[in-house]
């Protein structure tokens, strides 16, 4: 039998090589250089702190190049974020959007949000909702060790 821990190290140094690589070359002049360390820092453990600045500070860089108005970050939308990745945490249901906000981005098994943020924009429908028309974002990590997918994440747009 293969020597696991090494095998699912080699793969998270694969997958890290591959984010960085892909977050650092959105394909526009004004994408980021490198991908600050914040962006990479663990979720699946507890007590670990999400920088939400730079995580809009990401989401920002990417709707640069779609020509997009940057996002503000936002105290009211970051507990919005926080309490609906708490549920969907404990839970492990998907939360239902609240009326009030233009956009709801949830994902859940991805360690760090440089991971996360690489699963939106490679999906279509989520790559459109991370451009979408609104001006102040929420963003938020919940830890649960004993659910199915450990870490779970949401994003609030809202104007």
């Amino acid at each position: 039998m293969p020597n696991l821990p090494r095998l699912l190290n080699l793969g998270l140094a694969a997958v890290t090589v591959t984010v960085l690589a892909a977050c650092s070359s959105f394909g526009g002049a004004s994408a980021p250089a490198a991908l600050a360390p914040a962006l990479s820092a663990r979720m699946d453990q507890p007590n670990a702190t999400l920088d939400s600045q730079q995580a809009i500070g990401l989401i920002n860089a990417y709707r640069a190049t779609r020509n997009v108005s940057p996002l503000v970050a936002d105290a009211g939308l970051n507990a919005t974020a926080q309490a609906l990745a708490s549920q969907y945490a404990q839970t492990g249901t998907a939360p239902t959007k609240p009326q009030a906000l233009v956009q709801m981005k949830l994902s859940a098994g991805y360690s760090t949000f440089a991971e996360t943020f690489s699963g939106w924009r490679n999906n279509a429908a989520d790559a459109v909702g991370l451009a979408a028309p609104a001006s102040k974002a929420g963003v938020a990590v919940a830890f649960n060790p004993s659910s199915s997918y450990g870490v779970y994440w949401v994003l609030v747009l809202g104007n």
